[in-house]
């Protein structure tokens, strides 16, 4: 809790320094655009934090987004099928690959970090040879189903509300239920966890479900935000986001601890930071080189909290060691006295 306090206030701190340096920043449009840019980081990103929080790693999210949006542009523009109806085949063929992803890793114990980057190069790959390395998009057709990525409901941005539903639905599945909790604590101590009869492997590949899945989402929101996807660039260095998204958040490198409000303060710190480049007159050149040095910045911040909860308690054991070997000699005292 106290890290979530942390970056909100960062985040506030942020927000302040960058409106009144540039009042534009409050303005409505611009607004506007913020929350739509951190809510469709934040789908995907939550689907990261929950597989870190599991003890896993997912690279392959920002070329999921790619192919989800390819996938549904190509098979709307080229073959004329509902955009809706390719969209539901997309998310089916996103559980498939988090089942896939989860059997290597579970399953054939092969490393997280290698399964999911031999994805990130295939699905990009296959994103660029499917439809000849060419952007593709709907033009003016289809209104409706751009309107999921560009529209809003009432004034608010439809992704940010498309992002609210997924939040509830993972806050309650990763807190109030065994499941969730399953994962929080496979990330604490998966053979512990293993010898207590929980099937783990079962486990980890929920969670590369749930990230191949919003990265689904989140491919369909992009094409429908941007009614054009490049397969060379759209979701380029995406997963990077969506780490430093959950680590910010405090998500921790070591697994075992996160929370779904903290992943989606992680993903406002991005956004604003990139929003502020841009308003402020900082050339876009430097964005890679602040999201590096976000992600150090959090990472070194985690062990220093680590280092000192350990020394804590620490402290603690040795003060209660202190009383208990001095409790003997007291009462030793006492009945000395009393005698």
């Amino acid at each position: 809790m106290k890290k979530i306090i942390g970056m909100l206030f960062l985040l506030i701190a942020l927000c302040a320094i960058t409106a009144l340096i540039n009042p534009n920043f409050l303005t409505p449009t611009n607004m506007q655009n913020l929350t739509r840019h951190i809510a469709l980081l934040a789908i995907f990103a939550i689907g990261e934090g929950i597989v870190i929080l599991s003890g896993g790693i997912d690279l392959s999210v920002g070329s999921i987004i790619c192919f989800g949006g390819l996938f549904v542009m190509a098979g709307t523009a080229d073959l004329g099928y509902n955009p809706w109806l390719v969209s539901g085949v997309l998310l089916v063929i996103c559980v498939i690959i988090g089942l896939w992803h989860g059997f290597m890793v579970s399953k054939l114990g092969l490393q997280p970090f290698i399964v999911t980057l031999c994805s990130m190069l295939f699905f990009r790959g296959l994103s660029r040879g499917m439809v000849n390395d060419r952007a593709v998009g709907l033009g003016m057709e289809h209104q409706s189903f751009q309107s999921m990525g560009s529209g809003d409901v009432y004034g608010i941005p439809t992704p940010f509300v498309v992002l609210f539903g997924i939040a509830i639905i993972a806050t309650f599945f990763l807190h109030f239920t065994k499941q969730g909790r399953y994962l929080f604590a496979i990330g604490r101590n998966e053979k512990a966890v293993a010898y207590s009869g929980v099937n783990v492997p079962r486990m980890k590949t929920i969670a590369y479900v749930i990230s191949a899945v919003l990265a689904g989402v989140a491919g369909i929101l992009y094409a429908g935000y941007t009614n054009s996807v490049q397969p060379a660039t759209t979701g380029q260095a995406y997963e990077l986001y969506a780490i430093a998204a959950a680590v910010l958040g405090g998500c921790s490198m070591r697994a075992g601890e996160g929370t779904i409000i903290g992943i989606i303060i992680g993903a406002s710190i991005l956004r604003v930071l990139t929003n502020a480049i841009n308003l402020l007159g900082i050339s876009t050149l430097w964005e890679f080189a602040v999201i590096g040095a976000v992600i150090l910045a959090g990472v070194i911040a985690d062990a220093a909290y680590k280092k000192r909860s350990a020394n804590a308690q620490s402290r603690r054991v040795a003060s209660i060691i202190k009383q208990l070997e001095a409790t003997p000699g007291d009462v030793s005292s006492e009945s000395m006295r009393q005698e």
